[in-house]
Protein backbone atom coordinates (compact mmCIF):
# COMPACT_ATOMS: atom_id res chain seq x y z
CA UNK A 1 0.00 0.00 0.00
CA UNK A 2 1.45 3.57 -1.00
CA UNK A 3 2.42 6.11 2.22
CA UNK A 4 0.99 8.94 2.75
CA UNK A 5 3.72 12.21 2.59
CA UNK A 6 5.88 12.31 6.06
CA UNK A 7 3.67 15.48 7.13
CA UNK A 8 0.65 13.24 7.39
CA UNK A 9 -1.39 15.27 4.77
CA UNK A 10 -3.61 12.77 2.71
CA UNK A 11 -2.69 12.90 -1.12
CA UNK A 12 -4.91 15.31 -2.86
CA UNK A 13 -5.19 14.50 -6.21
CA UNK A 14 -7.33 18.05 -6.66
CA UNK A 15 -4.88 20.38 -5.72
CA UNK A 16 -2.31 18.32 -7.41
CA UNK A 17 -4.40 18.85 -11.20
CA UNK A 18 -5.19 22.66 -9.69
CA UNK A 19 -1.64 22.83 -9.17
CA UNK A 20 -0.70 20.89 -13.00
CA UNK A 21 -3.28 22.22 -14.90
CA UNK A 22 -1.40 25.66 -14.79
CA UNK A 23 1.59 24.15 -16.07
CA UNK A 24 0.30 21.70 -18.59
CA UNK A 25 -0.06 18.99 -16.62
CA UNK A 26 2.99 19.24 -14.84
CA UNK A 27 4.61 19.82 -11.13
CA UNK A 28 7.52 19.48 -9.41
CA UNK A 29 8.46 16.57 -6.39
CA UNK A 30 8.09 19.86 -4.17
CA UNK A 31 4.80 21.02 -5.35
CA UNK A 32 3.63 16.97 -5.19
CA UNK A 33 4.81 16.77 -1.68
CA UNK A 34 2.68 20.14 -1.22
CA UNK A 35 -0.33 18.52 -1.87
CA UNK A 36 0.28 15.43 0.15
CA UNK A 37 2.29 13.23 -2.57
CA UNK A 38 5.53 11.43 -0.52
CA UNK A 39 8.40 10.38 -3.26
CA UNK A 40 7.15 6.74 -2.44
CA UNK A 41 3.40 7.42 -3.38
CA UNK A 42 4.41 9.41 -6.69
CA UNK A 43 6.81 6.11 -7.73
CA UNK A 44 3.50 4.03 -6.79
CA UNK A 45 1.44 6.22 -9.32
CA UNK A 46 4.02 5.99 -11.81
CA UNK A 47 4.69 2.22 -11.80
CA UNK A 48 0.74 2.52 -12.21
CA UNK A 49 1.12 4.79 -15.52
CA UNK A 50 -1.01 7.83 -13.94
CA UNK A 51 2.40 10.15 -13.57
CA UNK A 52 5.69 10.00 -16.30
CA UNK A 53 8.48 11.66 -15.10
CA UNK A 54 9.73 14.17 -17.44
CA UNK A 55 13.32 15.00 -16.16
CA UNK A 56 14.53 14.96 -12.68
CA UNK A 57 12.19 16.37 -9.95
CA UNK A 58 9.54 16.95 -13.01
CA UNK A 59 6.37 15.15 -13.41
CA UNK A 60 3.68 14.88 -15.94
CA UNK A 61 -0.21 14.12 -15.07
CA UNK A 62 -0.39 11.36 -18.15
CA UNK A 63 -3.90 11.70 -19.28
CA UNK A 64 -3.68 15.64 -19.00
CA UNK A 65 -4.36 17.65 -22.75
CA UNK A 66 -1.60 18.23 -24.39
CA UNK A 67 0.01 22.00 -25.18
CA UNK A 68 1.82 23.17 -28.09
CA UNK A 69 4.42 24.64 -25.46
CA UNK A 70 4.33 21.40 -23.08
CA UNK A 71 7.69 20.93 -24.01
CA UNK A 72 9.01 23.72 -22.54
CA UNK A 73 7.34 23.62 -19.41
CA UNK A 74 9.85 20.97 -17.79
CA UNK A 75 12.44 23.47 -18.25
CA UNK A 76 10.72 26.50 -16.94
CA UNK A 77 9.85 24.43 -13.64
CA UNK A 78 13.45 23.60 -13.57
CA UNK A 79 14.49 27.05 -13.61
CA UNK A 80 12.32 27.21 -10.48
CA UNK A 81 10.04 29.59 -12.35
CA UNK A 82 12.34 32.59 -12.78
CA UNK A 83 13.26 32.14 -16.58
CA UNK A 84 12.21 33.05 -19.41
CA UNK A 85 12.05 31.38 -22.90
CA UNK A 86 14.16 33.98 -25.37
CA UNK A 87 16.40 34.12 -28.25
CA UNK A 88 16.05 32.10 -31.23
CA UNK A 89 13.16 29.81 -28.98
CA UNK A 90 11.33 33.19 -28.38
CA UNK A 91 11.73 33.59 -31.75
CA UNK A 92 9.88 30.11 -32.54
CA UNK A 93 7.30 30.99 -30.61
CA UNK A 94 6.14 34.33 -31.50
CA UNK A 95 6.37 32.83 -35.10
CA UNK A 96 8.86 35.52 -36.40
CA UNK A 97 11.34 33.65 -38.33
CA UNK A 98 12.32 30.11 -39.78
CA UNK A 99 14.33 29.89 -36.74
CA UNK A 100 14.45 25.82 -35.29
CA UNK A 101 16.18 26.22 -32.77
CA UNK A 102 18.04 22.88 -31.57
CA UNK A 103 18.43 23.91 -28.16
CA UNK A 104 16.10 26.10 -25.83
CA UNK A 105 17.17 29.29 -24.88
CA UNK A 106 15.97 30.84 -21.33
CA UNK A 107 17.35 34.24 -19.79
CA UNK A 108 17.28 33.59 -16.34
CA UNK A 109 17.83 36.89 -13.41
CA UNK A 110 21.80 38.04 -13.20
CA UNK A 111 21.97 36.34 -10.11
CA UNK A 112 22.13 33.09 -11.59
CA UNK A 113 25.49 33.62 -12.52
CA UNK A 114 26.70 32.61 -9.14
CA UNK A 115 24.68 29.66 -8.96
CA UNK A 116 26.12 25.87 -9.61
CA UNK A 117 23.15 24.72 -11.18
CA UNK A 118 23.15 21.55 -13.23
CA UNK A 119 22.04 22.94 -16.69
CA UNK A 120 20.25 20.30 -19.11
CA UNK A 121 22.03 19.27 -22.28
CA UNK A 122 19.80 20.97 -24.45
CA UNK A 123 19.20 24.27 -22.60
CA UNK A 124 21.39 27.31 -23.37
CA UNK A 125 21.17 29.89 -20.31
CA UNK A 126 21.59 33.84 -20.86
CA UNK A 127 21.85 36.71 -17.98
CA UNK A 128 19.77 39.35 -17.99
CA UNK A 129 17.10 41.02 -15.58
CA UNK A 130 14.09 41.20 -17.42
CA UNK A 131 11.70 44.41 -17.18
CA UNK A 132 7.99 42.89 -16.67
CA UNK A 133 7.07 44.84 -19.63
CA UNK A 134 9.59 42.87 -21.45
CA UNK A 135 7.86 39.41 -20.97
CA UNK A 136 4.22 37.87 -21.32
CA UNK A 137 2.77 34.58 -21.68
CA UNK A 138 2.37 32.00 -23.82
CA UNK A 139 -0.31 29.14 -22.81
CA UNK A 140 1.80 28.12 -19.67
CA UNK A 141 5.14 29.68 -19.81
CA UNK A 142 6.69 33.24 -19.87
CA UNK A 143 8.40 34.39 -22.93
CA UNK A 144 10.50 37.63 -24.32
CA UNK A 145 8.14 40.03 -26.00
CA UNK A 146 8.67 40.19 -29.72
CA UNK A 147 10.83 43.26 -29.62
CA UNK A 148 13.15 42.33 -26.68
CA UNK A 149 13.39 38.88 -28.39
CA UNK A 150 14.57 40.42 -31.90
CA UNK A 151 16.73 42.99 -29.85
CA UNK A 152 18.33 39.66 -28.25
CA UNK A 153 18.88 37.78 -31.25
CA UNK A 154 20.66 41.28 -32.88
CA UNK A 155 22.75 42.32 -30.15
CA UNK A 156 24.21 38.29 -29.88
CA UNK A 157 25.00 37.66 -33.09
CA UNK A 158 21.78 34.96 -34.24
CA UNK A 159 21.79 34.58 -38.12
CA UNK A 160 21.82 37.62 -39.79
CA UNK A 161 18.85 36.58 -42.76
CA UNK A 162 17.15 35.13 -39.34
CA UNK A 163 16.71 38.60 -37.40
CA UNK A 164 16.26 40.45 -40.74
CA UNK A 165 13.17 38.23 -41.55
CA UNK A 166 11.68 38.61 -37.74
CA UNK A 167 12.32 42.17 -37.93
CA UNK A 168 10.32 42.11 -41.00
CA UNK A 169 7.66 40.25 -39.24
CA UNK A 170 7.86 41.97 -36.50
CA UNK A 171 7.25 45.48 -38.27
CA UNK A 172 4.46 43.97 -40.72
CA UNK A 173 2.42 42.72 -38.35
CA UNK A 174 2.87 45.66 -35.72
CA UNK A 175 4.46 44.45 -32.68
CA UNK A 176 7.12 47.22 -33.13
CA UNK A 177 8.53 49.55 -35.71
CA UNK A 178 12.34 50.11 -36.71
CA UNK A 179 12.84 52.82 -34.87
CA UNK A 180 12.16 51.46 -31.95
CA UNK A 181 14.15 48.13 -32.41
CA UNK A 182 17.01 50.27 -33.26
CA UNK A 183 16.46 52.18 -29.79
CA UNK A 184 16.40 48.16 -27.71
CA UNK A 185 19.52 46.98 -29.71
CA UNK A 186 21.61 50.28 -28.58
CA UNK A 187 19.75 49.85 -24.80
CA UNK A 188 20.94 46.28 -24.69
CA UNK A 189 24.34 46.98 -26.11
CA UNK A 190 25.26 49.64 -24.17
CA UNK A 191 23.81 47.85 -21.03
CA UNK A 192 26.66 45.18 -21.40
CA UNK A 193 29.40 47.38 -22.37
CA UNK A 194 28.71 49.25 -18.92
CA UNK A 195 28.57 45.57 -17.45
CA UNK A 196 32.54 44.60 -19.18
CA UNK A 197 33.43 47.92 -17.94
Amino acid sequence: MPRRAASGTHPDWNRLYELASSQAGYFTAKEAGEAGFSLPLLQHHLDAGRLERSQRGVFRLVNFPPTDEEGLVPTWLWSRREGTFSHETALALHQLSDALPAKVHVTVPTAWKRRRARIPRNVVLHFADLADDEREWKGPIPVTKALRTVADCSSDAVATDLVEQAARQGVRRGLFTRQSLKQAVRRLEGGRQSAAA
